[in-house]
């Protein structure tokens, strides 16, 4: 047993729930995860050699010991595997970056108490709502309070003597309608706490409540003729109202839920929450977590929930995923949804976890332009199922005009980057007329014989522009060299863009909005642009050589010669006799020479 310094704790390891700890030679903590069975979680660690993920084969060769705590239920473990994360940091860990320290809406433990913005939390029995990592929800909120909910904002130590003794003098808030001056007596202690009641309400979230109790006071002042005081009441209604349409409202949910979604590639991962009350969106943040063992998405939700219900002091009994999670005994209810108001919070939540990954990824590959490309290549490797990241792809186009001039074009891309030094140029030697995979069998064999011939590496991806004909003609050459099933190939057709593979019946069609699709398309026309530029470069030269046979005494060659030292039949116009000399000979040149001066 090549681990058997652990075999005895791996034979003795309870099928129960619990956190398992991994230690390193130095009894470091490197890893803290949780399981539904102990004995098969951590056995599924040695089992086999982790060729998959080169991670978590690391991780293995470096445990030198485990411990484990029991715990009652699934959802237990998972809460203390998030405090023992937090605690010790192992290098090993998910990593959830939320650094930040949000403000939190407080309600000071006073006999008049303030109502105030803060980001420091104290044990002195004052209440905090929060935190908002929405400034925006916060600002709504203290806006809605002290516009509609008249309080005190003076730090005095209102007690009933220095009420009595007169201490105080009424200041300008009171004045202006922003406070109702508790403080030489003009509103009671019952009053003033009625409205620190309604003001609990709005940070629960429990506006319904709230408006049928102004309404009710609303009226019963105006049957009193009371209407100053009513009006009083409208404008709180009419506050509400105001705040209502600015919150996300979901009608059907009445009762309080959480709201996580996920979204996550090869090395990162987000997680949203919405926090629902009432059917408002009261709290909202997005996580970052940064992957270390390739972890399930299930997982990483897993911890983000257990991070953010803690954080929020969230009671919810119902919380909304995309995925099912497994957490039967946990005394919550798991909802994914299909359809409803539900459904549409978890798509809000998809939504706010996308643009917050796509923000971050970018700011991260305009500060290391590797990550874009390592990124690049991993979903091209997903999408295309490859063994191994595309890294250098070489593609192949034939261009030809009614069978004429034919080349073919080999453009290289490494890095998802064109390589324009390797780009080479064919040009048939042993195909006669236009047979485009004739063709493509010879150029592919001469472009593979000669990377052989000289120990070139070989590409990650051969590309072939057409459908399964001009496919097949390129397997023939690889198969000939011996190099077939040794790299992968396939064909792009141009009609529905879809990728044929060999010996595959059916082709595969991409999202047309991919970035593999876009880099394959990229190659492709740079294939074509390449072979496209040489083919009008040929038969140009050839128009021009042509011209230049037709002087008696001249041939091809001595053509060609001319027009690659002037460059072009103007030049060779204009040219001296001298000139013309150097180039083909005296007795050449004067036959050039007086053709071209024969016909001004």
């Amino acid at each position: 047993m090549p681990y058997s310094h652990l075999k005895d704790i791996l034979k003795t390891l309870p099928d129960s729930p619990g956190i398992y700890k991994y230690f390193d030679d130095e009894k470091t903590i490197i890893y803290i995860g949780k399981a539904k069975s102990l004995k098969k979680r951590v056995n599924s660690y040695f089992v086999g050699k982790h060729f998959d993920n080169k991670k978590t084969a690391i991780l293995v060769s470096r445990i030198a010991s485990i411990e484990f705590t029991l715990v009652e239920t699934e959802m237990d473990a998972l809460l203390l595997e998030n405090v023992l994360i937090k605690q010790y940091k192992p290098r090993f860990n998910i990593l959830l970056k939320d650094d930040k320290t949000y403000a939190s809406i407080c309600i000071k433990n006073e006999r008049f108490p303030r109502i105030l913005s803060t980001r420091t939390i104290e044990r002195d029995g004052s209440e905090y709502y929060g935190p908002y990592a929405n400034s925006y929800l916060k600002y709504t909120l203290l806006e809605l309070i002290r516009a509609g909910f008249p309080l005190r904002n003076c730090n005095y130590n209102l007690s009933k003597e220095n009420i009595a003794n007169g201490k105080f003098k009424a200041c300008l808030e009171y004045d202006i309608g922003n406070c109702m001056a508790p403080c030489i007596g003009k509103q009671t202690e019952q009053e003033y706490h009625e409205t620190i009641l309604a003001v609990k309400k709005i940070l629960k979230g429990n506006l319904t409540e709230l408006r049928s109790e102004l309404k009710v006071q609303m009226l019963e002042a105006a049957e009193k003729l009371e209407f100053e005081k009513a009006d009083r009441f409208k404008q709180k209604l009419t506050l509400l109202e105001n705040y209502q349409s600015k919150s996300t409202i979901v009608n059907d949910i009445k009762h309080d839920v959480d709201v996580f979604s996920i979204v996550s590639d090869e090395r990162f991962a987000f997680s949203n929450y919405l926090k629902v009350s009432n059917g408002i969106i009261v709290q909202t943040q997005t996580f970052e977590l940064k992957k270390k063992l390739d972890e399930s998405d299930e997982e990483l939700l897993s911890l983000a929930i257990a991070e953010v219900r803690e954080k929020y002091q969230s009671r919810s009994n119902e919380i909304i995923v995309p995925i099912p999670l497994d957490w039967e005994d946990s005394g919550l209810t798991i909802t994914v949804p299909k359809l409803g108001d539900k459904k549409k919070l978890l798509d809000l939540s998809m939504k706010n976890a996308l643009y917050y990954k796509r923000e971050k990824l970018t700011q991260y590959e305009l500060i290391n332009p590797d990550l874009k490309v390592e990124r690049i290549l991993g979903v091209m490797q997903k999408d295309l199922r490859l063994k191994e990241a595309p890294i250098h792809i070489e593609c192949f186009d034939n261009s030809n005009l009614q069978g004429t001039n034919p080349v073919s074009a080999c453009v290289v891309f490494k890095d998802a980057k064109p390589s324009k030094k390797d780009y080479r140029h064919f040009i048939p030697k042993t195909v006669v007329g236009p047979d485009d995979f004739a063709t493509m069998r010879e150029v592919v064999f001469r472009r593979y014989r000669g990377l052989l011939e000289n120990n070139e590496p070989l590409p990650n991806l051969i590309i072939i522009d057409g459908g399964k004909g001009q496919l097949s003609s390129a397997i023939e050459s690889l198969k000939e060299l011996n190099i077939y099933g040794k790299i992968p190939i396939i064909g792009i057709a141009k009609r529905l863009e879809e990728l044929y593979y060999p010996e595959d019946e059916f082709p595969l069609y991409l999202d047309k909005k991919s970035e593999t699709l876009k880099i394959i398309q990229q190659l492709r026309d740079e294939a074509h642009r390449f072979g496209i530029t040489h083919h009008r470069n040929r038969r140009s030269k050839n128009t021009l050589t042509s011209d230049l046979s037709h002087i008696r005494g001249i041939g091809s060659a001595n053509a060609a010669l001319l027009l690659q030292t002037f460059k072009s039949v103007k030049k060779i116009k204009e040219s001296s006799l001298e000139s013309l000399e150097k180039v083909i000979g005296k007795s050449k040149a004067m036959l050039v020479f007086e053709h071209f001066n024969a016909l001004k």
